[in-house]
């Protein structure tokens, strides 16, 4: 949670501007705030501009418009080696925090010019390697839907069986799941209306297992759910509790699920079911890299393309449908 007391202005400034102007998502903001306090924290450690022994305890909302004139690629490269060694943040962490402080000084250089120099300019990111996701094969996710379907205990049934399916069949994120409202679901045309990353609207085609299961709940979704500032009496999933149904729970109830199906829950967890539902279209739909890279709402495809190389069965019967493959043998 930000809080602009704890900022300087020129920050808050920067987290308004991202929110508003570049409609990144209050996550993504929220991320911004978090790395660029713990960068500044450091450069007040690092220049000396405080005698505060415990890191965390640090305040930064009096660094200077000054203070900021005296950092250098220099400094920013001592950041990362403190994140690397002392905090041993992997690459991919490193990565995201670079990024961050390069957008933050791209602000302050260009959109905002309050430094005439930009020392993150040349500020080089860490390649990181590309790992192949980790997904359910289509006999898991047949186990896991199983499971549910024929769990009578489970007073959620409906629910946590719509969630599932949506999540195997549509590949959508947690937060656009969370997200959903009832009026987002168009019963006419088979098709739903997510907000994603960036705040950017696009259109998930429903397929008649996720019709049927969204159906199947809304027959015995609570009818008083409550009104509040996340607009609950909207929301298509609910809690126990009659309100819009959070990230840690849906995150409890894809656990358990995996759980009762005797899936390893080390390995899987809710975004890995976004993956599955992407190689499972890949492998079995023949789908095309551009259609699945709209339905998952990828920036590049690059991200998309990962996808690709899933399945080492398909690049077998490839090489193995070559027509030079038989040249040779004998007859």
């Amino acid at each position: 949670m930000i809080n602009p007391e704890a900022n300087p202005m020129f920050v808050n400034s920067f987290l308004e501007y991202s929110l508003t102007y570049k409609k990144k998502s209050p996550e993504s903001v929220d991320q911004y705030n978090s790395d660029l306090g713990m960068f500044l924290k450091y450069m007040k450690y690092h220049f000396k501009l405080t005698d505060e022994k415990e890191f965390s305890n640090i305040k930064i909302n009096d660094f200077s418009v000054d203070d900021l004139k005296k950092i250098t690629q220099d400094d920013i490269h001592a950041f990362i080696t403190y994140l690397s060694i002392n905090r041993r943040c992997g690459p991919a962490t490193c990565a995201r925090k670079i990024s961050t402080i390069r957008i933050f000084f791209k602000y302050l250089t260009i959109t905002k010019p309050i430094l005439e120099i930009n020392p993150a300019q040349n500020l080089e990111t860490p390649k990181l390697e590309k790992r192949l996701p980790k997904y359910l094969t289509l006999e898991d996710s047949q186990q896991l839907l199983s499971t549910i379907k024929e769990d009578d205990s489970n007073k959620n049934k409906e629910r946590d069986f719509a969630i599932i399916t949506l999540f195997l069949n549509c590949g959508m994120r947690l937060s656009e799941l969370v997200g959903i409202n009832i009026s987002d679901i168009h019963f006419d045309d088979c098709r739903l209306t997510v907000i994603g990353k960036g705040n950017k609207e696009r259109a998930i085609y429903l397929n008649d297992a996720c019709v049927r299961s969204i159906k199947s709940y809304l027959n015995v979704r609570p009818s008083n759910a409550k009104k509040d500032n996340i607009n609950s009496d909207k929301a298509l999933f609910l809690s126990s509790y009659r309100k819009r149904i959070s990230k840690r729970t849906v995150e409890n109830v894809v656990h358990n699920e995996l759980l009762k199906a005797g899936l390893d829950t080390t390995k899987y967890s809710t975004h890995k079911l976004r993956h599955t539902a992407a190689t499972l279209m890949y492998k079995y739909g023949q789908v095309d890299i551009r259609a699945l890279q709209e339905l998952l709402g990828h920036r590049s495809i690059s991200t998309t393309e990962i996808y690709t190389h899933v399945d080492n069965e398909q690049v077998r019967n490839a090489v193995n449908a070559n027509p030079l493959a038989d040249f040779g043998k004998k007859k």
